[in-house]
């Protein structure tokens, strides 16, 4: 399947052209500026199906908005409908559509040309709110984009109205959508939806970014598994520059090893390792509900537990050669020795971050 994607070096264009890459079944073909209007018409006739993605949303001039939101769309429209393939034309509108500026007058007649051409090709008309992700384009048009790009280099940002509204849908879910629409078979015309829609404001948006580098300095990391703050931590990250990728992290050390806390999580404890030299032991307490998870992934490990009421004991070899998750029981004392030849590495999790002032760690020998 020949898919022509419009505006092809811009920033849905790039991520489009990726995805479109990794299916079988489509071979892209690609119109962006660098290209003339001949261009245009040779590359409709060819295509079975057409994303057309390319825009004015903030040039010099003014006069630009009709000449390519409009025109352009009109002319690829009056191509199409020429076309003996019929192609499926997926258009990429704005919700501006419905506004009286020349943006949005502009965006309203190229939906206006689909709509006539849906007469003779099917063609779907998707109403975009903000778009926002990876290979964004900062200080242009983007609040996240310009918001990620400066935090993540220490910049200031500049925010006006912190209660203004924002709604935004993130750009694999955009491509994700058009990719979709390319298999469903249809006819006439459709008005498309991109979903999850997210509802924020500009001062919320800037205290999370904010709070995504903040977490570099205290570890505890966002709740970045699901819905906006997943998304808006994926695109902060891709705003770092080469030199960020990687950041130091507290070491403490003693004759026994080191100990490493790598992340802390608000409601899903913390991750952390520390070493062990030979014959070293380590732990000796007990917990009262705090329960944590031991992984050896280097050399030979004795875990020995004795349950402070009862007396009872247990021990278990574990070793990096035979990954095993060892837990902590309340009310069981236990430590680790490392009883190989080479220094013992540990990856361990906790159900809680660290409470100096409410540590839950009682010193009992076992």
């Amino acid at each position: 399947m020949r898919i022509l994607v419009t505006g092809s070096k811009g920033f849905i264009g790039k991520n489009l052209l990726v995805r479109l890459a990794e299916l079988e079944g489509f071979e892209p073909l690609e119109f962006s500026r660098n290209n003339t209007v001949q261009d245009l018409k040779e590359l409709v006739l060819s295509a079975d199906a057409i994303i057309h993605l390319a825009g004015e949303n903030r040039p010099e001039d003014v006069r630009a908005f009709e000449g390519v939101n409009a025109d352009l769309t009109q002319r690829l429209c009056e191509i199409a409908q020429t076309s003996s393939r019929k192609p499926l034309l997926i258009f990429a509108s704005s919700i501006q559509a419905d506004l009286d500026n020349p943006y949005g007058r502009s965006k309203r007649a190229g939906e206006l040309a689909v709509e006539a051409l849906s007469n003779t090709n099917p063609a779907i008309i998707y109403r975009l709110p903000n778009v926002f992700g990876k290979w964004c384009r900062p200080n242009y048009n983007s609040a996240v984009a310009t918001f990620c790009h400066n935090i993540a280099r220490d910049l200031p940002i500049r925010i006006d109205t912190p209660e203004a509204p924002l709604r935004l849908v993130h750009v694999d879910d955009v491509v994700s959508e058009f990719v979709s629409a390319l298999t469903r078979s249809r006819q006439g015309l459709e008005w498309g939806k991109v979903e999850p829609i997210y509802e924020t404001t500009v001062g919320a948006l800037a205290e999370q970014i904010q709070a995504f580098r903040e977490s570099r300095h205290t570890l505890v990391s966002e709740r970045v598994g699901i819905g906006l703050t997943r998304a808006l931590y994926a695109t902060y990250i891709s705003y770092l520059p080469p030199d960020s990728f990687g950041y130091g992290v507290p070491k403490y050390e003693d004759p026994r090893g080191v100990f490493v806390e790598m992340l802390k999580t608000p409601d899903a404890g913390q991750f952390s390792y520390f070493t062990a030299h030979p014959g070293v032991t380590r732990g000796g307490h007990y917990h009262h509900s705090k329960t944590e998870k031991f992984l050896v992934i280097r050399g030979n490990a004795l875990f020995r537990f004795r349950n402070i009421l009862t007396g009872d004991r247990y021990e278990l070899f574990t070793s990096g050669e035979a990954p095993t998750i060892v837990e902590t029981v309340p009310g069981w004392s236990h430590d680790i020795t490392n009883v190989g030849a080479e220094e013992m590495a540990v990856m361990l999790w906790a159900n809680e971050i660290f409470d100096r002032e409410r540590p839950d760690t009682i010193s009992s020998a076992v």
